[in-house]
């Protein structure tokens, strides 16, 4: 099991830090009390597998006193067989000051309002020891969210697994029922030959042979898959190396039944043999 502690000054990052790891199938819990991390490593570890990487959040916001007992409860942790790792979490004073200012929240350790800098400058008197002994650090104070993912992306995933790591959705639709709103690129292929035409055709899907067969016989349909699949190629490093972790492709047709059905299945095979993971959804199909 992979254990991660994430944890760092507040209004630096640490909830987004946290969003970006779910995408990379951590299960994560914000503000976990430090007494109860071993007893939710246990469950974790009672699972025998189910919980394969696991992130917990634990900062100020659980008080100073419960910070002090971390690292007695990390040991214990350990002596389980439950390995850990610490990521920390900070920002510039300025950039946090910015922060709370624009979100005009208070600061943990200032409930008064009073001053937000002094209450920051305890805050990182109080964390030293846990970042001290991080494993990890990262300051968010330059960094856009692509460029986050990326840095978490390569502590995490590692250049072994970084080009196959996206997620690609591949759906099939109907133009007639509207394009998929979570659509990132839309292809119309209503300019291929019909098999709708053609009575032995016509009950059939894009997912049975003869259809396939039918739309891909002709040239039009080889011509644009020949240029799709090496667009294809060509963007999907792009949209990892941007920190992108989904990509929607959309085809469709009049109906979605047929055309866009048959090309949709076949680039959901193109990009899968690739190494990527890929998911084939006909929405319209049963319309």
């Amino acid at each position: 099991m992979e254990f991660l502690i994430i944890s760092g000054l507040s209004g630096g990052g640490k909830s987004r830090v946290a969003a970006v790891l779910e995408d990379l199938d951590f299960y994560c819990v914000d503000n976990m009390p430090v007494v109860l991390m071993p007893r939710f490593a246990e469950l974790c570890l009672a699972t025998k597998g189910r919980y394969e990487r696991v992130a917990l959040v634990t900062d100020i916001r659980g008080g100073a006193e419960g910070l002090g007992d971390l690292f007695r409860t990390l040991n214990e942790m350990k002596e389980m067989g439950c390995d850990y790792k610490i990521l920390f979490i900070e920002a510039a004073l300025s950039t946090i000051v910015r922060r709370y200012k624009e979100s005009r929240r208070r600061h943990p350790l200032d409930p008064d309002g009073v001053s937000t800098e002094a209450a920051i400058r305890r805050e990182i008197e109080i964390l030293r020891p846990i970042r001290d002994q991080a494993n990890y650090l990262i300051d968010t104070s330059d960094l856009t969210l692509g460029a986050l993912q990326r840095k978490l992306f390569r502590m995490f995933v590692g250049n072994a697994g970084r080009d196959n790591a996206i997620r690609v959705n591949v759906i099939s639709f109907g133009f007639k029922y509207g394009i998929p709103m979570e659509s990132d690129l839309v292809f119309d292929v209503r300019y291929l030959p019909n098999p709708f035409y053609l009575a032995p055709l016509r009950g059939l899907t894009g997912l049975d042979k003869p259809v396939s067969d039918f739309v891909f016989s002709h040239e039009q349909a080889v011509g644009f898959m020949e240029r799709l699949t090496g667009m294809i190629d060509y963007l999907l490093p792009m949209y990892v190396e941007e920190g992108k972790y989904s990509l929607t492709i959309s085809i469709g047709c009049t109906g979605g039944h047929h055309r866009s059905v048959a090309i949709a299945e076949a680039l959901g095979g193109f990009i899968r043999e690739r190494g990527h993971t890929v998911t084939n959804v006909h929405r319209d199909i049963e319309k």
